[in-house]
């Protein structure tokens, strides 16, 4: 009986152990997982600018990329998260010159290309404002992995908020995701980022 009794205790035991280390691979794989993925993140995309052109991602090769998802109705994360990315490109000094921050809406419905041209232009205007269809903006926040969900916020069919990813995605000149930086990082902390990835890569 007390052979069993060791016998239950050290099968429990191992259980356990075994379950700590499936929830700590599944913690290890999940938590970090955005700065070094090996899923793919960013690729092609077509959307409109505030004049109308397309743009496509091969329009920014040759620059870094700072890839932001948000909505011009966002109360606070979005205008912060840009301000900061606006401040990171001033401390940049001329290495700015080799950036190219880019806001993509998730609320194209609301966020024409007209409206997201007067939004990016009250921010700053070195940020690219993009926009598109529903079906375009579907498609590249696909390709980001972007995150975005509609509430309804009031009575009317306009009134809702829209939940989004909180990420800022850094893409190099040769339009590869490098990592991913918090919604809201610090302009310095973006702007040390930009020029330790660019002495990396003999810039």
């Amino acid at each position: 009986m007390e052979g069993r009794k060791d016998q239950r205790g050290a099968s429990a035991f191992c259980s356990a152990v075994l379950c700590g280390f499936i929830s700590a691979a599944a913690f290890i794989v999940t938590a970090p997982a955005f700065a070094v993925s090996p899923v793919t993140i960013g690729g092609p995309f077509s959307l409109i600018a505030p004049d109308g052109s397309t743009v496509t991602d091969a329009s920014f090769r040759g620059k870094w990329m700072l890839v932001f998802f948000g909505y011009t109705y966002c109360p606070d994360l979005c205008p912060t998260s840009l301000s900061e990315i606006a401040l990171a490109l001033d401390k940049l000094g001329p290495d700015a010159a080799k950036v190219q921050p880019v806001f993509i809406t998730v609320d194209p419905e609301r966020d024409t290309p007209d409206v997201v041209g007067q939004y990016i232009g009250a921010i700053d205007r070195r940020i690219v404002g993009l926009s598109g269809s529903q079906r375009q903006i579907a498609a590249v926040s696909e390709e980001y992995g972007a995150f975005s969900e509609r509430h309804s916020s009031g009575a009317s069919a306009g009134d809702y908020v829209v939940d989004h990813s909180t990420y800022i995605y850094v893409m190099n000149p040769q339009g590869r995701f490098v990592r991913g930086l918090k919604a809201g990082t610090p302009a310095d902390a973006i702007a040390d980022t930009l020029r330790r990835l660019m002495t990396r890569a003999g810039q």
